[in-house]
């Protein structure tokens, strides 16, 4: 027997910042083989620069994403990075306004990912196979912006909440806090090989519920 695998979400999902087969995905798929002790096939639906909004849309209306979180057993999910970066370099140009866009952009970013846990449930729900969820919180991308940190607590604190039998929230904010260095790429904004593998870790670390 294999395990169908859907990983969708941002450049996180991507792996972008690491070389091929050291992103996230391709490193957890191995350990939740060892861990299920059978073959785990895996989709990579990860689009670089992806919003809460952009994947809600495509959950609703692309085809092919339905399908394979439908068939899927393992899902994994990494959204919201990118309306923080986006309402980030808005502020910029308004920076006495900065609060004001970030929490909008906040507010909105809560609403998209309802709506995306809405529609997983729905994709889920008549199909008789057991499954899990799993969430990859958010790290700061800007450390040394306030309002940012702010920002990614208030959303990993919101996305926590859908922790469940079949859904739970891999947070590793805290790895990568003060550790930017060690575990981001030269760009500053993703992770590097190492801090890929701090990501696959912590999922494997929420164990595999029901598909045992």
């Amino acid at each position: 027997m294999s395990y169908q695998y859907t990983a969708i979400g941002d450049s996180l999902t991507t792996g972008f910042g690491a070389l091929p087969g050291n992103g996230f995905v391709p490193v957890y798929s191995r350990m939740a083989e060892t861990r299920l002790r059978s073959k785990v096939v895996y989709s990579n639906l990860g689009v670089n620069g992806l919003t809460t909004g952009e994947l809600a849309q495509r959950l609703r209306g692309n085809s092919m994403y339905r399908q394979l979180i439908q068939e899927a057993q393992l899902i994994t999910l990494t959204i919201g990075g990118n309306d923080l970066i986006r309402a980030a370099k808005f502020a910029v140009r308004q920076p006495e306004n900065t609060s004001s866009i970030l929490r909008k952009a906040l507010q909105e970013c809560k609403q998209n990912f309802a709506g995306i846990m809405e529609t997983l449930w729905q994709l889920k729900i008549n199909h008789g196979k057991p499954y899990i969820i799993r969430i990859v919180g958010l790290y700061n991308p800007y450390p040394n912006l306030e309002e940012a940190t702010d920002w990614v607590l208030q959303f990993n604190r919101y996305a926590s909440q859908y922790n469940s039998r079949v859904c739970g929230f891999a947070s590793i904010y805290n790895q990568f806090a003060g550790n930017e260095r060690e575990l981001l790429s030269i760009d500053h904004i993703h992770p590097n090989k190492r801090g890929y593998y701090v990501i696959a870790e912590k999922l494997n670390n929420l164990g595999y519920g029901m598909l045992y």
